[in-house]
Protein backbone atom coordinates (compact mmCIF):
# COMPACT_ATOMS: atom_id res chain seq x y z
CA UNK A 1 0.00 0.00 0.00
CA UNK A 2 2.83 2.38 1.05
CA UNK A 3 4.69 1.49 -2.50
CA UNK A 4 1.14 2.20 -4.46
CA UNK A 5 1.09 5.74 -2.76
CA UNK A 6 4.71 6.26 -3.47
CA UNK A 7 4.27 5.99 -6.97
CA UNK A 8 1.00 7.52 -7.48
CA UNK A 9 2.92 10.92 -5.51
CA UNK A 10 5.84 10.58 -7.67
CA UNK A 11 4.06 10.04 -10.91
CA UNK A 12 1.64 12.93 -10.12
CA UNK A 13 4.29 15.46 -8.94
CA UNK A 14 5.38 15.05 -11.98
CA UNK A 15 2.15 15.38 -13.83
CA UNK A 16 1.58 18.69 -12.24
CA UNK A 17 5.37 19.95 -12.68
CA UNK A 18 4.55 19.40 -16.91
CA UNK A 19 1.63 20.95 -16.60
CA UNK A 20 2.76 23.64 -14.58
CA UNK A 21 5.44 24.05 -16.80
CA UNK A 22 3.62 24.07 -20.04
CA UNK A 23 1.47 26.83 -18.49
CA UNK A 24 4.86 28.93 -18.10
CA UNK A 25 5.54 28.32 -22.17
CA UNK A 26 2.11 29.84 -22.29
CA UNK A 27 2.62 32.97 -20.22
CA UNK A 28 5.84 33.41 -22.22
CA UNK A 29 3.83 32.95 -25.72
CA UNK A 30 2.07 36.09 -24.75
CA UNK A 31 3.76 39.23 -26.06
CA UNK A 32 2.62 42.71 -24.46
CA UNK A 33 0.66 44.82 -26.73
CA UNK A 34 2.34 47.32 -28.98
CA UNK A 35 1.32 50.28 -31.01
CA UNK A 36 -2.30 50.56 -29.87
CA UNK A 37 -4.33 52.95 -32.45
CA UNK A 38 -7.07 55.39 -31.04
CA UNK A 39 -10.48 53.07 -30.30
CA UNK A 40 -12.78 53.70 -33.16
CA UNK A 41 -15.23 51.64 -31.50
CA UNK A 42 -18.22 52.41 -28.55
CA UNK A 43 -17.97 51.02 -25.20
CA UNK A 44 -20.21 50.13 -22.37
CA UNK A 45 -18.31 49.18 -19.09
CA UNK A 46 -21.03 47.67 -16.59
CA UNK A 47 -20.73 47.51 -12.97
CA UNK A 48 -23.63 44.92 -10.93
CA UNK A 49 -23.10 46.61 -7.51
CA UNK A 50 -24.58 45.32 -4.34
CA UNK A 51 -24.19 47.46 -0.68
CA UNK A 52 -20.42 48.75 -2.48
CA UNK A 53 -21.22 52.71 -0.53
CA UNK A 54 -17.62 52.37 0.73
CA UNK A 55 -16.56 51.47 -2.78
CA UNK A 56 -18.70 52.78 -5.64
CA UNK A 57 -17.35 56.09 -5.64
CA UNK A 58 -13.84 55.60 -6.56
CA UNK A 59 -14.61 53.01 -9.13
CA UNK A 60 -16.80 55.53 -10.78
CA UNK A 61 -14.24 58.22 -10.80
CA UNK A 62 -11.35 56.11 -11.68
CA UNK A 63 -13.47 55.16 -15.02
CA UNK A 64 -14.66 58.55 -15.83
CA UNK A 65 -11.22 59.76 -15.49
CA UNK A 66 -9.66 57.29 -18.20
CA UNK A 67 -7.81 58.94 -20.90
CA UNK A 68 -10.70 57.23 -23.94
CA UNK A 69 -12.77 59.56 -25.56
CA UNK A 70 -15.67 60.28 -23.51
CA UNK A 71 -18.01 60.47 -26.75
CA UNK A 72 -17.27 56.36 -27.10
CA UNK A 73 -17.58 55.39 -23.54
CA UNK A 74 -20.92 54.41 -21.14
CA UNK A 75 -20.83 53.51 -18.13
CA UNK A 76 -24.06 51.49 -16.72
CA UNK A 77 -24.17 50.53 -13.22
CA UNK A 78 -26.85 48.02 -11.93
CA UNK A 79 -27.93 48.46 -7.92
CA UNK A 80 -28.91 45.17 -7.32
CA UNK A 81 -31.18 45.00 -4.49
CA UNK A 82 -28.53 47.48 -2.23
CA UNK A 83 -29.79 48.15 1.13
CA UNK A 84 -27.01 50.83 1.86
CA UNK A 85 -26.31 54.61 -0.33
CA UNK A 86 -25.24 52.43 -3.29
CA UNK A 87 -28.12 53.98 -5.83
CA UNK A 88 -28.00 57.19 -3.94
CA UNK A 89 -24.27 57.88 -5.18
CA UNK A 90 -24.27 56.68 -8.72
CA UNK A 91 -27.16 59.59 -9.24
CA UNK A 92 -24.86 61.84 -8.13
CA UNK A 93 -23.23 61.06 -11.41
CA UNK A 94 -26.34 61.59 -13.40
CA UNK A 95 -25.26 64.43 -15.08
CA UNK A 96 -22.08 63.04 -16.48
CA UNK A 97 -23.71 60.60 -18.01
CA UNK A 98 -23.56 57.85 -15.64
CA UNK A 99 -26.85 55.39 -15.70
CA UNK A 100 -28.53 53.40 -12.89
CA UNK A 101 -29.98 50.30 -13.44
CA UNK A 102 -32.49 49.02 -10.62
CA UNK A 103 -33.10 45.29 -9.87
CA UNK A 104 -36.46 45.15 -8.59
CA UNK A 105 -36.98 41.07 -8.64
CA UNK A 106 -39.53 40.02 -5.90
CA UNK A 107 -39.00 36.49 -6.30
CA UNK A 108 -35.71 34.28 -4.84
CA UNK A 109 -33.36 33.69 -7.49
CA UNK A 110 -29.61 32.08 -7.85
CA UNK A 111 -28.05 34.28 -10.58
CA UNK A 112 -28.33 37.84 -9.81
CA UNK A 113 -25.49 39.01 -10.51
CA UNK A 114 -26.06 37.13 -14.50
CA UNK A 115 -29.56 38.72 -14.42
CA UNK A 116 -28.00 42.36 -13.81
CA UNK A 117 -24.90 41.70 -16.37
CA UNK A 118 -27.64 40.82 -19.07
CA UNK A 119 -30.18 43.76 -18.32
CA UNK A 120 -27.42 46.15 -18.62
CA UNK A 121 -26.20 44.48 -22.18
CA UNK A 122 -29.96 44.56 -23.63
CA UNK A 123 -29.77 48.76 -23.31
CA UNK A 124 -26.56 49.64 -23.64
CA UNK A 125 -25.04 51.09 -26.78
CA UNK A 126 -21.70 49.68 -26.80
CA UNK A 127 -20.16 47.38 -29.32
CA UNK A 128 -18.21 46.22 -26.89
CA UNK A 129 -19.06 45.44 -23.11
CA UNK A 130 -16.50 45.64 -20.52
CA UNK A 131 -17.31 44.09 -16.83
CA UNK A 132 -15.99 44.74 -13.75
CA UNK A 133 -17.04 45.22 -10.07
CA UNK A 134 -17.75 47.84 -7.77
CA UNK A 135 -14.50 48.11 -5.72
CA UNK A 136 -11.89 48.07 -8.23
CA UNK A 137 -9.45 50.92 -9.15
CA UNK A 138 -7.75 51.63 -12.71
CA UNK A 139 -5.28 53.64 -13.95
CA UNK A 140 -5.96 56.30 -16.71
CA UNK A 141 -4.54 54.73 -19.42
CA UNK A 142 -6.72 51.03 -18.21
CA UNK A 143 -9.52 51.45 -21.32
CA UNK A 144 -7.72 52.92 -23.97
CA UNK A 145 -5.14 49.96 -23.72
CA UNK A 146 -7.56 46.97 -22.77
CA UNK A 147 -10.17 48.52 -26.06
CA UNK A 148 -6.59 48.99 -28.04
CA UNK A 149 -5.64 45.55 -27.58
CA UNK A 150 -9.10 43.82 -28.18
CA UNK A 151 -9.11 45.83 -31.69
CA UNK A 152 -5.51 44.65 -32.55
CA UNK A 153 -6.54 41.25 -31.76
CA UNK A 154 -9.65 41.10 -33.31
CA UNK A 155 -10.69 39.51 -30.72
CA UNK A 156 -14.21 38.28 -29.96
CA UNK A 157 -13.57 38.26 -26.02
CA UNK A 158 -10.52 39.57 -24.23
CA UNK A 159 -9.60 38.53 -20.32
CA UNK A 160 -7.30 41.54 -19.03
CA UNK A 161 -5.23 40.99 -15.34
CA UNK A 162 -6.58 41.82 -11.98
CA UNK A 163 -4.13 42.34 -9.31
CA UNK A 164 -4.18 42.40 -5.31
CA UNK A 165 -2.97 45.85 -3.99
CA UNK A 166 -3.22 47.68 -0.68
CA UNK A 167 -2.69 44.51 1.42
CA UNK A 168 -3.19 45.46 5.72
CA UNK A 169 -1.31 41.89 6.62
CA UNK A 170 0.39 39.06 6.17
CA UNK A 171 -2.90 37.16 5.18
CA UNK A 172 -3.25 39.45 2.42
CA UNK A 173 -0.28 39.74 0.84
CA UNK A 174 -0.45 35.96 0.84
CA UNK A 175 -3.62 36.13 -0.90
CA UNK A 176 -2.38 38.62 -3.62
CA UNK A 177 0.97 36.21 -4.31
CA UNK A 178 -1.97 33.13 -4.87
CA UNK A 179 -4.17 35.58 -7.02
CA UNK A 180 -1.26 36.11 -8.85
CA UNK A 181 -0.82 32.35 -9.51
CA UNK A 182 -4.50 31.87 -10.71
CA UNK A 183 -4.72 34.89 -12.80
CA UNK A 184 -1.39 34.03 -14.48
CA UNK A 185 -2.98 30.10 -15.27
CA UNK A 186 -6.06 32.34 -16.88
CA UNK A 187 -3.19 33.82 -19.36
CA UNK A 188 -1.04 31.30 -19.53
CA UNK A 189 -4.43 29.09 -20.94
CA UNK A 190 -5.07 31.71 -23.96
CA UNK A 191 -1.38 31.53 -24.45
CA UNK A 192 -1.79 27.84 -25.45
CA UNK A 193 -5.18 28.27 -26.80
CA UNK A 194 -6.83 26.50 -24.29
CA UNK A 195 -8.63 29.11 -22.39
CA UNK A 196 -9.77 27.53 -19.04
CA UNK A 197 -10.60 30.80 -16.81
CA UNK A 198 -10.29 34.88 -16.56
CA UNK A 199 -11.70 37.33 -14.20
CA UNK A 200 -14.52 39.34 -14.20
CA UNK A 201 -13.45 42.53 -12.97
CA UNK A 202 -11.45 42.66 -15.90
CA UNK A 203 -13.28 41.16 -19.21
CA UNK A 204 -14.00 42.31 -22.45
CA UNK A 205 -16.79 40.85 -25.25
CA UNK A 206 -18.53 41.78 -28.63
CA UNK A 207 -22.11 42.52 -27.61
CA UNK A 208 -22.79 40.59 -30.86
CA UNK A 209 -21.03 37.48 -29.20
CA UNK A 210 -22.83 37.62 -26.36
CA UNK A 211 -26.12 37.47 -27.93
CA UNK A 212 -24.72 34.82 -30.29
CA UNK A 213 -23.94 32.97 -27.88
CA UNK A 214 -26.87 33.06 -25.97
CA UNK A 215 -25.86 35.32 -23.29
CA UNK A 216 -25.68 33.43 -20.38
CA UNK A 217 -28.45 31.06 -21.20
CA UNK A 218 -27.28 27.22 -19.54
CA UNK A 219 -25.33 28.82 -17.20
CA UNK A 220 -27.91 31.11 -15.41
CA UNK A 221 -29.08 28.75 -12.72
CA UNK A 222 -25.45 28.98 -10.78
CA UNK A 223 -24.70 31.75 -8.34
CA UNK A 224 -21.38 32.29 -10.01
CA UNK A 225 -19.36 32.05 -13.74
CA UNK A 226 -20.55 35.15 -15.24
CA UNK A 227 -16.71 35.24 -16.50
CA UNK A 228 -15.21 32.02 -16.64
CA UNK A 229 -17.90 29.65 -17.85
CA UNK A 230 -18.64 32.17 -20.68
CA UNK A 231 -15.67 32.60 -21.79
CA UNK A 232 -15.91 28.40 -22.07
CA UNK A 233 -18.97 29.34 -24.14
CA UNK A 234 -16.87 31.45 -26.72
CA UNK A 235 -14.40 28.92 -26.21
CA UNK A 236 -16.21 25.95 -27.40
CA UNK A 237 -16.33 27.45 -31.07
CA UNK A 238 -14.01 30.38 -31.01
CA UNK A 239 -10.90 29.65 -28.98
CA UNK A 240 -8.61 31.60 -31.21
CA UNK A 241 -10.74 34.90 -31.43
CA UNK A 242 -9.88 34.74 -27.73
CA UNK A 243 -7.01 37.10 -26.23
CA UNK A 244 -4.91 38.19 -23.11
CA UNK A 245 -3.76 42.05 -22.92
CA UNK A 246 -0.36 41.93 -20.98
CA UNK A 247 -0.03 45.45 -20.19
CA UNK A 248 0.72 46.65 -16.85
CA UNK A 249 -1.66 49.79 -17.70
CA UNK A 250 -4.65 47.12 -18.25
CA UNK A 251 -4.24 46.21 -14.79
CA UNK A 252 -7.40 46.53 -12.42
CA UNK A 253 -6.97 46.69 -8.60
CA UNK A 254 -9.20 45.27 -5.63
CA UNK A 255 -8.73 43.83 -2.74
CA UNK A 256 -8.18 41.02 -0.86
CA UNK A 257 -10.28 38.92 1.35
CA UNK A 258 -9.59 40.71 5.26
CA UNK A 259 -10.16 37.46 6.93
CA UNK A 260 -9.79 33.37 6.14
CA UNK A 261 -13.96 33.21 6.53
CA UNK A 262 -14.41 35.59 3.48
CA UNK A 263 -11.90 33.89 1.82
CA UNK A 264 -12.93 30.44 2.22
CA UNK A 265 -16.77 31.52 1.03
CA UNK A 266 -14.97 33.58 -1.87
CA UNK A 267 -13.40 30.43 -3.06
CA UNK A 268 -16.06 28.17 -2.39
CA UNK A 269 -17.91 30.15 -4.96
CA UNK A 270 -15.58 29.95 -7.50
CA UNK A 271 -14.72 26.40 -6.96
CA UNK A 272 -18.73 25.74 -7.35
CA UNK A 273 -18.46 26.59 -11.25
CA UNK A 274 -16.35 23.37 -12.25
CA UNK A 275 -19.63 21.40 -11.80
CA UNK A 276 -20.79 22.92 -15.23
CA UNK A 277 -17.54 22.66 -16.96
CA UNK A 278 -18.16 20.74 -20.62
CA UNK A 279 -14.46 20.55 -21.21
CA UNK A 280 -13.40 17.30 -20.35
CA UNK A 281 -9.95 18.50 -20.50
CA UNK A 282 -10.31 20.80 -17.71
CA UNK A 283 -11.91 18.96 -15.48
CA UNK A 284 -9.16 16.80 -16.03
CA UNK A 285 -6.93 18.99 -15.31
CA UNK A 286 -8.48 20.08 -11.85
CA UNK A 287 -8.63 16.85 -10.73
CA UNK A 288 -5.25 15.77 -11.33
CA UNK A 289 -3.89 19.06 -9.11
CA UNK A 290 -6.49 17.89 -6.71
CA UNK A 291 -5.57 14.87 -6.80
CA UNK A 292 -1.59 15.76 -6.28
CA UNK A 293 -2.07 17.68 -3.48
CA UNK A 294 -4.35 15.02 -1.47
CA UNK A 295 -1.27 12.63 -2.41
CA UNK A 296 1.18 14.80 -0.53
CA UNK A 297 -1.59 16.05 2.50
CA UNK A 298 -1.73 11.87 2.61
CA UNK A 299 1.85 11.16 2.36
CA UNK A 300 2.79 14.10 4.95
CA UNK A 301 0.42 13.06 7.59
CA UNK A 302 1.59 9.19 7.17
CA UNK A 303 5.33 10.19 7.04
CA UNK A 304 4.62 11.93 10.40
CA UNK A 305 3.36 8.95 12.04
CA UNK A 306 6.42 6.96 11.54
CA UNK A 307 6.74 5.52 8.08
CA UNK A 308 10.18 7.63 7.06
CA UNK A 309 10.30 5.36 3.63
CA UNK A 310 7.49 7.71 2.29
CA UNK A 311 9.11 11.00 3.92
CA UNK A 312 11.57 10.86 1.06
CA UNK A 313 8.69 10.48 -1.36
CA UNK A 314 7.17 13.71 0.18
CA UNK A 315 10.04 15.93 0.02
CA UNK A 316 10.99 15.11 -3.63
CA UNK A 317 7.03 15.85 -4.34
CA UNK A 318 7.01 19.27 -2.02
CA UNK A 319 10.50 20.49 -3.63
CA UNK A 320 9.57 19.52 -7.56
CA UNK A 321 6.08 21.39 -7.02
CA UNK A 322 7.76 24.46 -5.02
CA UNK A 323 10.62 24.66 -7.96
CA UNK A 324 8.01 24.54 -10.98
CA UNK A 325 6.13 26.80 -8.99
CA UNK A 326 8.62 29.33 -8.35
CA UNK A 327 9.08 29.19 -12.18
CA UNK A 328 5.78 29.79 -12.75
CA UNK A 329 5.02 32.67 -10.83
CA UNK A 330 8.22 34.55 -10.80
CA UNK A 331 7.86 36.35 -14.18
CA UNK A 332 4.48 37.13 -12.94
CA UNK A 333 5.40 38.98 -10.02
CA UNK A 334 7.93 40.89 -12.38
CA UNK A 335 4.95 41.55 -14.61
CA UNK A 336 2.78 43.19 -11.55
CA UNK A 337 5.95 44.52 -10.00
CA UNK A 338 5.50 42.65 -6.42
CA UNK A 339 8.46 40.58 -7.07
CA UNK A 340 9.01 40.59 -2.93
CA UNK A 341 5.99 38.55 -2.58
CA UNK A 342 8.30 35.66 -3.64
CA UNK A 343 9.61 35.38 0.18
CA UNK A 344 6.15 34.18 0.99
CA UNK A 345 5.95 31.33 -2.21
CA UNK A 346 7.46 28.36 0.78
CA UNK A 347 4.31 29.34 3.04
CA UNK A 348 1.81 29.40 0.42
CA UNK A 349 2.93 25.94 -1.38
CA UNK A 350 2.33 24.23 1.85
CA UNK A 351 -1.16 25.96 2.57
CA UNK A 352 -2.14 25.08 -0.85
CA UNK A 353 -2.13 21.32 -0.10
CA UNK A 354 -4.70 21.58 2.58
CA UNK A 355 -6.75 24.55 0.48
CA UNK A 356 -6.65 22.46 -2.15
CA UNK A 357 -7.83 19.09 -0.65
CA UNK A 358 -10.43 21.03 1.50
CA UNK A 359 -12.10 23.48 -0.89
CA UNK A 360 -12.16 20.71 -4.08
CA UNK A 361 -15.20 18.89 -2.00
CA UNK A 362 -16.48 22.01 0.16
CA UNK A 363 -17.13 24.11 -3.18
CA UNK A 364 -19.01 21.48 -4.93
CA UNK A 365 -21.42 20.81 -2.39
CA UNK A 366 -23.85 22.84 -0.47
CA UNK A 367 -24.68 26.40 -0.50
CA UNK A 368 -22.56 29.82 0.33
CA UNK A 369 -22.28 33.04 1.49
CA UNK A 370 -22.17 35.78 -1.16
CA UNK A 371 -23.29 39.40 -0.53
CA UNK A 372 -25.72 38.75 2.33
CA UNK A 373 -27.44 35.70 0.41
CA UNK A 374 -26.97 31.85 0.40
CA UNK A 375 -26.41 30.73 -3.25
CA UNK A 376 -25.14 27.28 -4.83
Amino acid sequence: MIQILSYLLISFACVYAILVLWMRKGWATIQAPTGLLPSTKTVSVIIAARNEELNIRRTIESILNQNFPSELLELIIIDDHSDDNTSTIVKEYAEQGVKLIQLNENGRMNSYKKLAISRAIDCCKGEIVITTDADCRMGANWLATVIGTFEKEDAYLLSSPVVYSEEKSFFERLQTLEFLYLIGLGAAGIGNRKPTTCNGANLAYRKDIFKQMGGFKGIDELASGDDELFLHKVAEKHPERIAFCKSEEAIVYTDAKPDLRSFISQRRRWASKSTKYKNKGVIALGIAIWLFNVLLLAGAILSVAGIKTLAWVVLFALLLKMIVELVFIQPLTNFAKRTNLLWYLPILSLAHILYLAYIGILGNIGKYDWKGRQVK
